[in-house]
């Protein structure tokens, strides 16, 4: 597909969601944690909740509507009030902390990851975009063995604002030294990845198993990424 179109440069990725396990990586999290303080809520019943309203903060949190310690705290805090279980602002805040302590300490990938970036890298320049903490993001890359790929990482915190803003893609095309026309981003959001990227004039390729009947391409698996790519 891209390739009669123009010529490919350079290639953006998003991390959680897209080559990143972040749900399953974030349940074995909970887990551990839930172990550790003895709380008693079944961990599928714990992120059946947890996970709509945790998508709800972070959507005021790429908004600019939140701070970062507001998202940790009040998603963890909702969820429990929620589910009718009491806990302190101690527990929740030790909760919050260990969390974002343990996550990178579990490094599930989508399957086919490594496999895709190798084939990748021999073609293209490759690089990171995520609205994701910074502390966390690199650890996560380090830690699961895909850092090697990267040329470049770039997180929202240290451009300021976060997908879909403009300025994101516009800061991360300038750190590539990349031409928005010869790049594509490929990533699970739809609002922050795609529609960001192609308001900023990349490509994009919509990581996902809905069909949203978009005109962008979608795959479902990372491997069908070798077809266009």
């Amino acid at each position: 597909m891209f390739r009669e179109e123009v010529e490919i440069k350079h290639l953006f990725f998003d991390l959680d969601h897209t080559l990143w396990d972040f749900d399953r990586n974030s349940k074995l999290t909970f887990q551990r944690i839930f172990e550790e303080q003895q709380i008693t809520i079944p961990i599928d019943e714990f992120l059946e909740a947890y996970i709509p309203v945790n998508l709800k903060y972070w959507r005021l949190y790429r908004e600019d509507k939140i701070e970062k310690t507001s998202l940790r705290y009040y998603r963890l805090k909702e969820t429990f009030d929620s589910l009718k279980y009491i806990a302190s602002d101690n527990l929740i805040n030790l909760i919050s902390e260990e969390y974002i302590r343990y996550l990178p300490n579990f490094n599930y990938l989508f399957d086919d990851t490594i496999e895709v970036l190798q084939y990748l890298e021999n073609k293209y320049h490759l690089h990171i975009i995520t609205n994701g903490f910074e502390e966390v993001q690199n650890l996560k890359l380090e830690k699961s063995g895909i850092h090697k790929f990267f040329k470049h990482i770039i997180t929202s915190e240290c451009v300021g604002v976060k997908k879909p803003n403009p300025k994101v893609f516009e800061f991360a095309l300038g750190k590539a030294g990349a031409k928005a026309h010869q790049s594509v981003m490929i990533g699970d959001s739809y609002e922050a990845d795609v529609m960001g990227a192609i308001n900023s004039g990349m490509k994009a390729i919509h990581f996902s198993q809905e069909d949203k009947k978009n005109e962008v391409q979608r795959i479902t698996t990372l491997m069908e990424l070798k077809k266009y790519l």
